[in-house]
């Protein structure tokens, strides 16, 4: 409880920084543009007042020689923004010169109005990029903190009843009946010991080394001969499998021991979220000209479309680790996933929430 109120701190901590921050932008920006369109205006009415006195001045001097030839040229060169208008004998401001002046002034205004927003945008998005990154790692973090919690559940709570039911047997006179009962959950808890034990190490592996040995291989029987060893331990939760197999042969490159995790996978999960006391899965091959696929299909609680998006991520599970009720290190569909795709292949999931879900795997067929 204090490290979710220690986390939640964080992050409303976070989020009020990030507020914080894009005010004092906004604020900086809307203040430097105000300053600058000031000083640019301010700029353009004092040099355009000291061409008005240049005019003055330039008159005054030319009045006070008319006749001296020479002098109207020396005051054109000395002020070019000025033209000597005959009719007045006055020099005025040329209009072309001050047309121009102020078009460029009202460019410079406009690139600062350009620059304002578009400094606004970098910041913005540069705050939407950290933040995306802050966020990501703190599900990260909750993910792995979920995992850990997971293992730690899922090793020593088979390991806690296999002990339980062997010192029962060993300590206590029973009927052979009853034995045989304790000997099928000690082999259930051992496959649930295993399957967690094997996903764990198929994550390190494939990180390790994520190249997989293809070899050419018939999916009807693989999944019969994968089926005939996960059929007891299945049967022993209540699942009721439904099988029909392709009638033909169908021939794909297969890694046999990920094709083996992916199925475990699939069917532990059908297993796992159909609360019925009967759990009816189908597990079904069809096949097209161009692929061979793998369906497995459950009737139990479904997944919400918000959590299909996520479920093939790596340690995502639905929930706190302290308050779930399925079993699971959150790595069975990340591996269903990887593996897949190591085996060109891919995973296609169709659910509603109530009425199950399905999961298709899809391999091209080896038609060598």
């Amino acid at each position: 409880m204090i490290m979710k109120k220690s986390n939640f701190n964080l992050y409303l901590a976070s989020r009020i920084s990030f507020v914080v921050i894009i005010i004092f932008v906004l604020l900086q920006v809307f203040w430097w543009l105000v300053f600058q369109n000031s000083y640019v205006r301010n700029v353009s009415e004092s040099i355009l007042d000291h061409w008005d006195h240049n005019a003055e001045v330039a008159t005054a001097i030319f009045l006070s020689a008319p006749n001296e030839p020479s002098l109207l040229l020396e005051l054109q060169k000395h002020f070019p923004e000025l033209v000597f208008v005959p009719e007045s004998g006055k020099f005025v401001v040329n209009e072309n010169v001050k047309q121009g002046f102020l078009t460029e002034q009202n460019r410079i205004l406009r690139m600062f109005a350009f620059e304002g927003p578009f400094f606004i945008f970098v910041v913005l998005a540069g705050l939407y990029v950290i933040a995306a990154s802050l966020r990501t790692e703190r599900e990260l973090k909750r993910r792995q903190g979920n995992f850990l919690g997971a293992v730690s559940h899922e090793f020593k709570t088979p390991i806690s009843t296999l002990r339980l039911l062997i010192e029962s047997l060993l300590l206590r006179e029973m009927p052979a009946e009853k034995q045989k009962n304790y000997i099928k959950k000690m082999e259930a808890e051992l496959s649930r010991l295993e399957l967690a034990s094997e996903q764990v190490l198929a994550s390190a592996r494939l990180e390790q080394n994520p190249n997989l040995y293809l070899e050419k291989l018939e999916l009807n029987q693989e999944t019969k001969a994968i089926i005939e060893k996960l059929q007891p331990s299945l049967e022993l939760r209540g699942a009721k499998l439904d099988i029909s197999y392709f009638e033909q042969d169908l021939n794909v490159l297969l890694d046999k021991n990920s094709y083996a995790l992916i199925l475990s996978n699939l069917l532990d999960n059908a297993v796992k979220y159909s609360p019925q006391v009967e759990k009816k899965i189908e597990l079904s091959i069809e096949a097209d000209e161009f692929l061979a696929i793998v369906k497995i299909k459950d009737y139990g609680i479904g997944i919400d479309k918000k959590e299909a998006k996520k479920i093939f991520s790596r340690f995502y599970r639905v929930g706190d680790e302290m308050t779930r009720s399925s079993k699971g290190v959150g790595l069975g569909l990340y591996l269903v996933k990887s593996l897949s795709e190591k085996m060109n292949a891919w995973i296609k999931l169709e659910s509603k929430v109530g009425e199950g879900s399905s999961f298709s795997l899809s391999f091209p067929r080896s038609l060598e």
